[in-house]
């Protein structure tokens, strides 16, 4: 149930609070005052799509919060702690803003949620009828909808159990299509990557190989000039020659023996002598690191460097074909693998794919009879109840027929066309909603649906924005009496522009305009007593003060309490 709804900045609505609670509230005020940006508020509250043309002129942005009470052991409470929100003693708290920017926040008891949250939670908590759903009621779709809620649980639980299935079944079906269209193609990307896959695995290319034969190739493309300065360096560092040449070591070795003789003679050049012979030491490991390069350089270099260029080349082709790079052929062989696995499989998929659609077909169909025998035993139920709800609201020549057909194909809903037609009167010919049916005729076959309906699957708030269009005189007291008993159950709020239903309230609110020639904002009073009978001699006559409309008021408001008894 909602408590109180506020309301900032929105439509020409400033500011404004409505309290609401249990019962039957009706919302009354001038064309243009914002009624229904009410409704819009409590739309956006649940979920609705934001429309920043709604933010009030000169505002930064609109902002709406509804203070409801829930039962804390419920589905709502549930999904509103998988939210991360909290409820304190059943208090739930929504709100929700828009900005100029078009970003919109909402916020599900203190905390920060998807606005699909708000939906969620509003499908459970409010029913919302409007002008437009009158126009909706006519088509084929919300009329099965209506019956598949009055059906009440056990349709919808073979309804659930069928849609599992029937998705199953589609998804099954669509895969099997593509398998079957593309069973020649997928052949020859099986047939491609085959020989994609032996063409790699012959070559059997390692990680990081086509650098180290770019290398190698390098050293063996210039290994003659590579082994003239080794030999050359070897020569100066260390002369295997016999003649008497003066190489890097032997230069080194006269130069200590030199020093060495006389350093007895000083101390500070022991340590020269010391590090002449280090540096032996170091030209002589040198000079033993170019001979082992120097044997290491092959003879038969050309023979090598071609077996290294093939290589090579056969790595390119692989990379050309798989690559770019080396790295990406070895993974292309990978994938490639997992690849053909799967293509190689088609044909035991398709049997296996063949097997399911067949079987999910029989549950389908099964399902979907069993379907359209609770919908044709729940229309005759649905068809007697409302004609009554009918009689009521002063339509007592008029009945409703409810008609189950079944199409050819197969939908998410099962194979019925649900049709609810109303003969007015006695002798006329039954005929569908979408067609000669008045908007006053809609209005209250639409609050007769949703009475009979309430009794299977009860909601706990009903708003009706205009029920009452096309209605007046005393069709119009029969739907506020029928709304009054709807809200010994339920709470019902509905925007009014009808004394006649308005008198039935238990909580009269009315929205103000106030204008003062550039701006026009609008807020909402809590009516009763004198205040009350002012806005319903206005209502009826446009005349709050007029007394005849006074007193016309007092006595509509007393007839009211006379009805509900």
């Amino acid at each position: 149930m909602i408590e109180e709804i506020s309301i900032r900045n929105l439509g020409v609505i400033g500011e404004a609070r409505l309290p609401l609670g249990p019962g039957f509230t009706a919302l009354t005020g001038e064309t243009g005052a914002g009624k229904t940006m009410v409704v819009t508020a409590l739309g956006l509250l649940l979920g609705d799509r934001a429309d920043t043309g709604a933010i009030r002129s000169g505002s930064g942005q609109a902002l709406v919060e509804g203070h409801w009470h829930v039962d804390e052991s419920g589905p709502v409470a549930d999904r509103v702690r998988d939210a991360g929100g909290d409820l304190d003693g059943g208090a739930l708290i929504l709100s929700r803003s828009i900005s100029q920017e078009g970003r919109s926040r909402a916020v599900v008891g203190g905390r920060s949620t998807p606005i699909g949250v708000l939906n969620e939670i509003g499908q459970q908590l409010v029913v919302v009828h409007g002008q437009s759903d009158q126009v909706r009621l006519k088509s084929a779709t919300a009329q099965r909808e209506a019956l598949d809620r009055f059906a009440g649980p056990e349709l919808q639980q073979v309804l659930g159990d069928y849609r599992e299935v029937f998705q199953r079944y589609n998804d099954a079906q669509s895969e099997l299509d593509v398998l079957v269209a593309d069973r020649d193609r997928r052949a020859r990307e099986a047939e491609e990557l085959r020989l994609a896959m032996t063409e790699i695995e012959a070559a059997a290319p390692r990680p990081g190989e086509d650098v180290e034969l770019t290398e190698r190739a390098d050293r063996l493309t210039n290994i003659e000039d590579l082994r003239l300065a080794a030999a050359q360096a070897h020569e100066l560092i260390s002369s295997e020659s016999l003649d008497e040449a003066r190489d890097a070591l032997a230069l080194i070795e006269s130069a200590r023996r030199a020093v060495d003789r006389v350093a007895s003679h000083d101390a500070e050049l022991q340590p020269i002598v010391d590090a002449l012979a280090n540096a032996g030491f170091v030209v002589g490991e040198v000079a033993t690191q170019l001979s082992s390069y120097l044997a290491s350089l092959d003879s038969d270099g050309g023979r090598e460097l071609e077996v290294v260029q093939q290589r090579r080349a056969e790595l390119s082709v692989l990379m050309r074909k798989y690559g770019p790079t080396l790295d990406e052929v070895i993974d292309y062989l990978d994938s490639g693998s997992t690849r053909l696995l799967e293509l190689d499989h088609d044909s035991d998929r398709i049997d296996a794919l063949r097997a399911e659609v067949d079987a999910d077909r029989g549950r389908v169909m099964a399902l979907a009879e069993r379907l359209s025998d609770l919908r044709r035993v729940a229309g005759i139920r649905l068809s007697e109840r409302v004609t009554g709800e009918l009689a009521a609201l002063a339509m007592g020549a008029a009945r409703i027929t409810v008609e189950v057909a079944q199409r050819d194909e197969y939908t998410a809903s099962g194979r019925d066309v649900v049709s609810i037609l109303l003969q007015p009167h006695a002798g006329a010919e039954p005929r569908p909603l979408g067609r000669g049916a008045s908007g006053g005729e809609l209005s209250r076959v639409m609050l007769a649906l949703e009475v009979v309906i309430a009794a299977t699957d009860p909601v706990p708030t009903f708003v009706f924005d205009e029920v009452d269009a096309g209605v007046g005189g005393a069709s119009a007291i029969e739907i506020g009496r029928r709304l009054a008993r709807l809200a010994q159950t339920a709470q019902v709020i509905v925007v009014t522009h009808l004394a006649q239903v308005a008198a039935f309230a238990t909580n009269h609110l009315s929205v103000v305009k106030d204008s003062d020639g550039a701006v026009t904002a609008s807020s909402v009073r809590q009516l009763d007593g004198d205040a009350r009978v002012a806005e319903m001699a206005r209502l009826l006559s446009g005349l709050p003060d007029s007394e005849t409309g006074l007193t016309h008021a007092r006595e509509l408001i007393e007839t009211a309490r006379e009805l509900v008894g």
